[in-house]
């Protein structure tokens, strides 16, 4: 029997996290895996480069965010506490994403480290095929299971980050601008589809309500076409408005998206409808009561 055999090791737990603790091989396991840190975070590194993985990474932050990832590797497969590691891959997905890393960069590189962990594991019991087989038995279901949940929680941290970006540039490509007391412009650029129009109407109301405004101009000089129910979404955006007690003049319309809403039949007497953003400003002010005098760079002192 070789020295390193243990007459009373069993199988790995049946609740499939890996768990040696039964047996006591577990905390030999880690404690290799401890003992080793430097030479197989290095190894591991160097495996890193090779695959070309983690290049829009410096090589300090790469070798700051490999310790990390290494050591709390270890310590999930000690104490096989799941919500830890999701903890952990949601910090690691927000450093690394604004870094321009890829999911299959995440996914790679947490496979990278099963593997050169599992080559050491290797390299330390092969003297004992029955230990050897044991160790890989418990050691290889806690390690996908790792790679799994990193890999979940990044494409899941991903896509938080790229609604957030997407909510951001909406807000941006539809801003409700005060042009004075009681007046917002609502200028709108490029396609205007359902979604779009949904949130158009949330921050059209309350743009409505924090400026207490009276009259909105919505100039579509900027938006190519829209379909039958984005029409219909602002009819019930120029109703709501008027339910908050502001009037809606919109301008802008192309001849193209005049003749469509003649075609689909939207209901015209709810729209107030001026040519141009600046015929909807001018009529704007003196729904508002304001003298508009135009200057037509005629006479002079």
């Amino acid at each position: 029997m070789s020295r390193n055999e243990n007459p009373t090791v069993t199988a790995a737990a049946s609740d499939g996290t890996g768990h040696l603790d039964q047996d006591g091989l577990l905390p030999q396991l880690v404690a290799h895996l401890r003992e080793h840190r430097t030479r197989l975070r290095q190894e591991w590194a160097r495996r890193i480069q090779e695959a070309h993985l983690l290049q829009a990474m410096t090589s300090q932050e790469m070798t700051a965010e490999t310790t990390l990832v290494y050591d709390n590797y270890v310590e999930v497969l000690e104490t096989g506490s799941v919500e830890a590691l999701q903890h952990y891959a949601r910090d690691l997905s927000e450093r690394i994403i604004p870094r321009g890393v890829e999911t299959n960069e995440v996914v790679g590189i947490v496979l990278l480290l099963r593997d050169v962990l599992a080559r050491s594991l290797f390299e330390k019991y092969q003297r004992d095929f029955s230990l050897l087989n044991r160790v890989l038995d418990a050691y290889e279901p806690a390690a996908n299971r790792i790679a799994n949940t990193v890999a979940v929680s990044f494409v899941e941290e991903r896509e938080r980050v790229i609604r957030q970006q997407q909510d951001s540039i909406r807000e941006l490509s539809t801003p409700v601008l005060p042009v004075r007391e009681r007046l917002l412009i609502l200028p709108i650029i490029g396609v205007l589809d359902r979604e779009r129009a949904r949130q158009l109407t949330v921050q059209l109301l309350s743009g409505i309500r924090t400026h207490r405004a009276k009259v909105v101009v919505v100039d579509i000089t900027g938006v190519p076409d829209v379909d039958e129910s984005v029409a219909n979404h602002l009819v019930r955006t120029v109703d709501a408005s008027r339910l908050m007690g502001a009037s809606v003049i919109i301008t802008g319309l192309s001849p193209e998206i005049a003749q469509t809403l003649v075609t689909i039949g939207v209901d015209l007497s709810k729209m107030n409808t001026i040519g141009d953003l600046q015929g909807g400003l001018e009529e704007a002010e003196r729904l508002l009561g304001y003298s508009v005098a135009r200057d037509d760079g005629v006479g002079g002192p």
